[in-house]
């Protein structure tokens, strides 16, 4: 958590405040987990190893000024943990397990993973040890998604869930939820979102944002990482989320029609990001966070990116303050940056340094500060559908 501190609008999660977010729910130990938790279902359910296929585990590992918490610790014990399930379950179907890797963090959200990790000591390649591997497992302090994204589309074979962030609580969650449940609404997502060519977003405090949905594809978190021909290749997990980047008018003459303004409550100040052409040209507001998102984004300009929409729809999600599940709970989300690993035109050569690489979440979920009054998809035809009304989504 303390990586959000640095981050746009001291990076607490979008439209949250401390008083309406639920305390997470306890740590089960390693045996309450055997009980309430089926892992081994759970990697059935979404991974479906093969015979013959090989399983990494990886995490991250604090370093220089990147000083290690409680979380992170647990987060590694975790990894592990998991790592020997898959173990135990590649022997009776007839996987490998690697085992695990670590890497010295990248410092922020995204950013490019080093050239090389350790496994039991020894130095190897990333290239090279995920030419030799099938399912990667991320559990990390910092996100991977988007250099994993990468190495996906070099390596045919691999298939990775990233999973920032994650906590032992999420077991008694997220990542416990009806999986086929998830796929049916992720799936019924996507497909309004790839069909519309915009979306109107009314906020509970009047505000309202339009996102500019051409020329773009729509994508599916839905928990399903199997390697059938097809199949996805990238998701984080737990899962429930059907996302788009907004089209960011790279099209010569063809300008992105994203616009509008995006508000924020963090803690008693109201911060509004106005928007035009898809980035963010102004931040709103006389307080200190204000001021910080101002300083924050004059970093590089490539921070000031719309680059996603995502609707979140695992009802077994609940809202702790860590986006990796709160971007899963009920509501709408976006976020700002990195949009290439999503199918945006915003990569890492956009920014003027490795190190400020990022691509940001910020939430609304049901019943938070701000609220989602109405999220309106129009499409192609000239027809529109109200798709969530007063928090409530009406599809579902």
């Amino acid at each position: 958590m303390r990586r959000l501190i640095l981050a746009l609008f001291l990076a607490v999660t979008m439209g949250l405040m401390a008083c309406n977010t639920p305390a997470p729910p306890p740590t089960p130990t390693p045996e309450a987990r055997s009980w309430s938790f089926d892992l081994e279902k759970l990697i059935i359910d979404v991974f479906d190893p093969q015979p013959g296929e090989a399983v990494l585990v990886m995490v991250d590992l604090p370093h220089g000024s990147l000083h290690d918490y409680g979380g992170w610790s647990a987060r590694r014990d975790m990894a592990e943990d998991w790592r020997q399930v898959f173990e135990q379950l590649g022997t009776e179907i007839g996987f490998s397990v690697h085992p695990l890797l670590t890497y010295s963090a990248t410092g922020a959200p995204n950013s490019p993973l080093p050239e090389t990790g350790t496994i039991d000591g020894q130095e190897v390649s990333f290239e090279r040890i995920l030419a030799e591997t099938n399912i990667v497992v991320a559990l990390t302090e910092f996100s991977a998604t988007a250099p994993l994204a990468g190495y996906t589309q070099r390596l045919p074979d691999l298939r990775v869930a990233s999973m920032p962030g994650a906590t032992r609580s999420m077991e008694q969650s997220a990542l416990a939820a009806d999986y086929a449940e998830v796929a049916r609404r992720v799936h019924l997502l996507r497909e309004k979102l790839d069909q519309a060519v915009g979306a109107t977003v009314q906020f509970s405090t009047g505000h309202e944002m339009y996102f500019d949905l051409r020329h773009r594809e729509a994508h599916a978190d839905d928990g399903q990482l199997r390697g059938a021909a097809g199949g996805a290749r990238i998701i984080n997990l737990p899962s429930g989320e059907a996302y788009i980047a907004p089209y960011e008018g790279e099209v010569e003459g063809d300008p992105s029609k994203t616009e509008g303004s995006i508000p924020v409550m963090l803690g008693d100040e109201l911060v509004v990001a106005r928007v035009e052409s898809n980035r963010i040209v102004e931040v709103i507001g006389d307080g200190p966070e204000a001021d910080e998102a101002r300083e924050y984004l004059a970093r590089d300009d490539a921070l000031r990116n719309i680059a996603e929409l995502g609707l979140g729809c695992n009802e077994s999600a609940v809202v702790t303050g860590n986006v990796l599940e709160d971007e899963k709970v009920l509501g709408m989300h976006w976020a700002f940056g990195l949009s290439e690993h999503i199918g945006g035109s915003v990569g890492v050569d956009d920014f003027s340094d490795p190190g400020l690489v990022e691509h940001r979440d910020w939430v609304y979920p049901k019943g938070g500060s701000i609220g989602i009054g109405s999220l309106i998809l129009h499409y192609e035809d000239g027809t529109s559908e109200e798709i969530i009304h007063n928090e409530e989504y009406t599809l579902f």
